[in-house]
């Protein structure tokens, strides 16, 4: 593939405005509208769309023709719907200081809210049906089969709906029921405010959350601690604020539950993926049988960098510096290829797809949104944006951004709208697979000792804080959702307790805990998404799981992971893993992925001998 045009990217190290860059680097959304004018009408095309789907309210028992029109016109808005707000979305984080760009992201937010709004009376209709209509409904009209996993999803569902006045109470107390997070957000983001540092120059410097990640990986240990102490001092002055907002929100999971009648705030929180609580037990018992793996590699970090003992400030330092040597891009889509060829020709050819076709928003410019994510809207390609800054890091990011995008790639080419999307629970797993066999080939193809130590290291941080980390947040949050159930009293001392007792335990007699860590629950945002995080842990056990299938098995685990990423949400999710070769269910892809770390760490060890 060749790249030809305008320049790359800025020159040294200015950003360049977007105008500046080579098209070729640019995302091709006229592929989801010609133009704005294009997008006008299909903004006005959903108004008319809207009230029709309205006319449906209060007519589906009445026949099953008229069940399956009303579905039929759910989804035909519900495609439009997602084009017109990806579209406005993605045309507005090219240049943020656009107000043009943020308009029209504004008006699309109003209208998806409208259009939910148009078909909310859908769900608690379809259940007011007898179990035994919508059977011989189903019998009846030939064109619901393709809703039938649908409706039974729906059907699973059902003890747990209310009647429509109750469904009504508890949609109005939605936004008390945000109060906790939103508390959090404010008091953390935009009233806390933290002292200056000094640098490894001694010179004083600004402080933030968000530098705090890279202070932690300096090389200088004063610097780190610094940090460390800085951040979490702050943290402690508010402890009793945070405390209370966090066990608000675990009132907020405990009123929910009960109301829908469900047997914990835990059974509750996995009902809407169909996953059992004992996934989640089975995690947490898998990795605590390979914390000694864990201990291993945090002795082995204090002993190459000269620490004894190993501080919770130490974790983060890379035990060899990352590359210096600038990564093109298009010497990046070369190693991503190369890294993903095991996936054979059928995956390949999407990718190249993908890179040829303008999928990606490639290089920063001025104003443009930070980070990366794939995103896109059926049946349309989907897109990437990407800030690619020719570090290895960004050549995982590609790796990652392009497994979420071809997921969806397949999911949209195989499966109907209905179930063109994927649960929470397996989003991260084709993005995961694609780092886990792009990391396999640097490994296997590292030229020298310095390239290998950090790649083996990279891996272990990989696993250290998606794994073993995330499985320790799971495990206090199962702890603390017991505890509001049993009506424990639950004050900034009791977080501070366990928080403190569970990394202990999760890290071992290698680590000197000291009290700051006592607070570092309070700055995790994802605990106000009840159980949430968990699902970091699994999905990377079951891309592990699915890599080295596919590295050891070839043609046979092709085969089955191709199926998975074209399934969509078109069957039980376990069971969508399971035909994929990894059974959540069990230990096996947990302890799959502990034995690599433990391997990792042995290899790791034989090198820096």
């Amino acid at each position: 593939m060749a790249f030809t045009g305008k320049k790359e990217r800025g020159s040294g190290n200015a950003i360049p405005e977007r105008e500046d860059l080579d098209r070729a680097y640019q995302w091709a959304l006229e592929d989801l509208f010609e133009d704005r004018a294009h997008w006008e009408r299909a903004l006005e095309e959903t108004g008319p769309l809207m009230n029709s789907l309205e006319a449906f309210s209060g007519t589906l028992a009445s026949s099953p023709s008229r069940l399956l029109e009303c579905l039929k016109l759910r989804d035909r808005l519900g495609e439009l719907t997602s084009r017109v707000y990806a579209y406005a979305h993605m045309k507005s984080h090219e240049d943020t200081r656009d107000p043009d760009g943020q308009a029209i992201a504004a008006r699309a937010t109003t209208l998806a809210a409208a259009a939910a709004r148009s078909g909310a009376f859908i769900t608690p209709e379809i259940l007011s049906i007898p179990v035994e209509t919508l059977s011989l409904f189903l019998e009846r009209e030939e064109g619901l089969g393709l809703y039938r996993f649908f409706l039974e999803e729906l059907q699973r569902k059902r003890a747990h709906v209310l009647s429509r006045e109750e469904e009504g109470l508890l949609a109005s107390s939605a936004e008390l029921a945000h109060a906790p997070e939103n508390i959090f957000s404010m008091l953390t983001n935009a009233d806390m405010t933290f002292p200056p540092i000094r640098d490894e120059l001694d010179h004083e410097t600004p402080f933030s959350e968000e530098r705090f990640g890279s202070f932690l990986q300096s090389r200088d240990r004063r610097v780190r601690e610094d940090a460390y102490k800085n951040l979490y001092g702050v943290y402690g002055r508010y402890r009793n604020t945070l405390s209370a907002s966090l066990n608000a929100a675990l009132r907020v999971s405990l009123f929910y539950s009960r109301a829908r009648g469900f047997g914990s705030n835990l059974e509750a929180a996995l009902h809407e993926d169909d996953i059992p609580p004992s996934v989640y037990d089975s995690l947490v018992e898998g990795v605590r049988e390979g914390l000694d793996a864990l201990h291993r590699y945090v002795a082995l970090r204090g002993r190459v960098l000269g620490v004894s003992p190993v501080r919770m400030f130490d974790l983060y330092v890379p035990l060899v510096e990352e590359y210096r040597r600038e990564i093109s891009y298009p010497e990046a889509v070369g190693m991503v290829r190369e890294g993903l060829a095991p996936l054979g020709d059928d995956y390949l050819a999407a990718l190249d797809e993908g890179f040829s076709h303008r999928w990606a928003d490639v290089f920063e410019n001025r104003g443009k949104r930070g980070g990366a994510y794939s995103w896109g809207a059926y049946p349309v390609h989907p897109f990437v944006l990407l800030n690619y800054d020719g570090k290895m890091r960004d050549v995982f990011t590609v790796a990652h951004e392009m497994g979420h995008a071809l997921h969806r790639y397949f999911s949209d080419r195989e499966q109907p709208y209905v179930y063109s999307g994927h649960p929470i629970f397996i989003a991260e797993v084709a993005s995961t697979t694609n780092e886990a066999l792009l990391l396999d080939h640097l490994i296997r193809s590292a030229p020298g000792r310095e390239e290998r130590i950090y790649l083996l290291n990279f891996r272990l941080e990989q696993i250290r804080t998606t794994v073993f980390r995330q499985t320790l947040f799971a495990e206090f949050e199962r702890e603390i959702h017991g505890r509001a159930e049993r009506g424990e009293a639950l004050t900034s001392e009791s977080f501070c307790g366990l928080w403190r007792d569970l990394n202990s335990e999760y890290y071992g007699k290698c680590v000197e805990l000291d009290g700051e860590i006592e607070m570092e629950w309070a700055r995790i945002p994802h605990f106000y998404s009840p159980f949430y995080v968990y699902q970091y842990a699994t999905g990377y056990s079951a891309a592990t799981a699915l890599s080295r299938e596919i590295l050891d098995e070839g043609e046979p685990a092709v085969r089955r992971y191709m199926g998975f990423l074209k399934r969509g949400s078109s069957a039980p999710v376990l069971e969508v893993l399971r035909d994929a070769g990894v059974d959540m269910a069990g230990p096996g892809p947990v302890k799959r992925t502990v034995d690599l770390f433990r391997s990792t760490v042995e290899e790791l060890e034989a090198l820096l001998a």
